[in-house]
């Protein structure tokens, strides 16, 4: 940004190479998720469309005390990889809180891979075996990469096992996996790829007719699953094995026309969570955080991009 009044454009390609770390962005979300408690940012439920044909289309509203007002708007088009181009496209404005004024456009894909993967970090933080080794993937896109980067970086990894309905998508991410360093494996049944393993993380298609084929019970009691797909591939009666079930946002999913799970099962949200108002004892069953997607996760990546971008010198 250059004047006052200079409209930054930050792509994705752009926007990863700002050498944002996954932990800053959870540290970011975290500070947010105080604000939001503390009255400082103000949040929209996040707005959904379900046009048929597998699309999805969402929208996201933030605005802080800080100076931000950030609003995103994300498709997910399953036909797209066949025409050619990412399955998940959009866009963010950034506007200032007092004049209303637009300062940054940003890409949205970057933005909501590594804020989707830090919110899992915010809970896993808190609810995961901190010496988890093996990590199950079960949908090996985009999410799958992003929470891989996070998760290497705040556990000690030796392994993944990965489940996918696509070998070319599961062999991308096992190679991702071997040049971290860690061992690999494709599985073909989704059972063997989530018993024993420490951290399970569950990213399919957002698709509704999808029958659900995993099962909470499962896993080993000290598991944590970070379910980023509205827990479409979970089997309902299965959801009980997990003893403390965290959400993005109460209000949100209240409000929600399809509930992820039993509203009297969630122990609490993110801001919960972080402000040490969920009881979290030692225990012989798994933990969960089952989340949609909040505008707080959105704000907090994207000013933190922006403020990354404005320090940085001119090339």
């Amino acid at each position: 940004m250059t004047s006052e009044n200079a409209l930054m454009y930050l792509s994705d390609k752009d926007l990863g190479g700002l050498g944002i770390q996954p932990s800053e962005v959870a540290d970011a979300i975290e500070f947010a998720l105080i604000d939001k408690v503390e009255g400082k940012l103000h949040t929209s439920p996040k707005t959904v469309i379900l046009p048929g044909d597998g699309r999805y289309a969402m929208s996201t509203l933030a605005m802080g005390d800080d100076g931000f007002i950030v609003t995103k708007q994300v498709t997910v088009c399953p036909e797209n990889p066949a025409r050619g181009f990412p399955a998940i496209n959009g866009a963010i404005m950034v506007m200032d809180a007092q004049t209303g004024l637009l300062r940054a456009v940003l890409g949205a894909n970057w933005i909501t891979a590594v804020r989707t993967a830090a919110l899992s970090v915010v809970a896993a933080r808190r609810l995961a075996d901190p010496h988890a080794e093996t990590v199950a993937f079960v949908g090996a896109g985009v999410q799958a990469h992003s929470h891989l980067a996070a998760f290497s970086e705040l556990f000690p990894l030796k392994r993944i096992r990965v489940f996918g309905r696509g070998k070319e998508n599961a062999d991308k991410l096992c190679r991702y996996a071997q040049g971290l360093g860690l061992e690999a494996e494709s599985c073909t049944n989704a059972k063997d790829a989530l018993c024993d393993a420490d951290l399970i993380v569950t990213s399919i298609t957002l698709d509704y007719s999808i029958e659900p084929f995993l099962d909470g019970r499962w896993l080993k009691p000290s598991a944590f699953a970070a379910i980023t797909d509205v827990c479409i591939p979970w089997m309902p009666a299965g959801m009980a094995a997990f003893e403390t079930v965290i959400v993005d946002d109460r209000l949100q999913e209240l409000e929600s026309d399809k509930p992820m799970l039993p509203y009297e099962q969630i122990a609490g949200d993110l801001a919960e969570l972080v402000t040490g108002k969920v009881d979290i004892q030692a225990c012989n069953k798994p933990a969960a955080f089952a989340f949609r997607g909040i505008s707080l996760g959105d704000y907090a990546a994207s000013v933190l991009a922006v403020r990354r971008a404005t320090d940085m010198p001119a090339k």
